[in-house]
């Protein structure tokens, strides 16, 4: 039987140090409110070996149970034929496939209702052929899962949907973006509890990048080439609590002016050294984000003096430019990065000059 400490949230947790500090991490750096998940730790290992669809040694096959560690003999592009339902207590190691990684395309994968999960340097691409209202990937009443390095791209709804009281959750140093039709939105984060999006990329999006309704940790992200808005705030009836923290906004050639907004005053923010880079002139030179850049009159948010979302002390936090490097170097499925997700960060390193909010895969080259 596991300690009972291993079941306190991680909200607990930073009210708890010396617990805290007891603990495990998921792998060295991970970070934020998912970081102590331990995934199929001590279960069988299951190997990947084959990208069919479905049947023995598949991808399908081996998330579709508990306790396991998955991990990849094979390279390539999994087609999906139907959406992917991942099962809890659970690790996939993308890591571990050879040459350029896994890609999972054409269908959505879901962790809804699952937890304690582990995910990294993965792929997850729906695409067009998809169903319209599903996410690349949909997590609703999810806890204790950890996202790192992976690319959640072509959503047909949002690139990622997480929502219905989903809580302790990391997504660090991925790719989220590029949404397509009929939304082509980021990310539906809604009615959540502790969560952290720390060093990720937010790219091609009209909006959503996410649209944070509930207690959300927004650290080190860069967001690029928005529509209509950048972050955005949860402007709704209930409270929500966003810290926001050394965040990077660059627009691009579909961007307007408005890096962060749609709150209200039910959005509680925290907000310290953000820039945004709005001239688009090929050259980084973002100026401070300063409180009147979140909105005015009905659509100010409440700004707060300290982080509503526990201590911000043990996450790891750069100054803009230097986690700007960072996402840049890292983001993404990035131990090879494939020719969709070399693509992208170099429209970002174009500061203004590239970039393109796409109705299809198909307008970029598809896979």
């Amino acid at each position: 039987m596991k300690p009972a400490c291993l079941f306190l949230s991680a909200h607990v947790l930073l009210a708890l140090p010396l617990f805290a500090a007891d603990k495990p991490l998921a792998f060295p750096e991970a970070d934020g409110f998912g970081k102590f998940t331990t995934g199929g730790k001590g279960g069988e290992i299951i190997h990947v070996t084959t990208l069919e669809d479905s049947g023995p040694g598949s991808f399908r096959d081996a998330v579709g149970k508990s306790h396991r560690t998955v991990v990849f003999d094979t390279n390539g592009v999994i087609r999906l034929k139907t959406n992917v339902a991942v099962s809890s207590d659970i690790s996939i190691l993308g890591q571990t496939a050879p040459g350029e990684g896994i890609t999972l395309y054409g269908r959505s994968v879901s962790f809804s209702g699952q937890s304690n999960i582990i995910v990294r340097y993965l792929r997850f691409r729906e695409g067009i052929t998809g169903d319209k209202g599903k996410c690349s990937v949909n997590l609703s009443k999810g806890a204790d899962m950890i996202f790192d390095h992976c690319s959640i791209q072509w959503g047909r709804w949002d690139c990622l949907g997480v929502t219905q009281g989903s809580h302790d959750l990391t997504f660090q140093h991925c790719i989220i973006g590029e949404g397509v039709d009929p939304q082509r939105f980021g990310s539906i984060t809604d009615s959540v509890t502790n969560v952290t999006y720390t060093h990720n990329l937010w790219i091609n999006n009209q909006s959503r990048n996410p649209k944070a309704k509930g207690r959300i940790q927004y650290i080190n992200n860069v967001v690029y080439n928005w529509g209509v808005c950048g972050l955005v705030g949860g402007h709704s009836g209930a409270d929500h609590f966003q810290d926001v923290v050394g965040n990077y906004f660059i627009a691009g050639p579909n961007s307007n002016q408005h890096a962060v907004g749609e709150c209200a005053a039910t959005d509680h923010i925290f907000q310290k050294d953000n820039l945004a880079d709005l001239d688009k002139d090929g050259k980084l030179n973002g100026h401070e984000l300063l409180p009147a850049n979140f909105g005015g009159g009905d659509g100010a948010p409440t700004f707060v003096n300290e982080p509503s979302n526990g201590s911000l002390a043990g996450l790891n936090i750069q100054a803009p430019a230097a986690a700007l490097a960072t996402v840049l170097a890292q983001a993404g499925c990035s131990q090879k990065r494939d020719a969709v997700d070399t693509r992208l960060i170099e429209a970002v390193k174009s500061y203004g000059k590239v970039g393109k909010i796409i109705h299809s895969e198909a307008e970029v080259g598809g896979l």
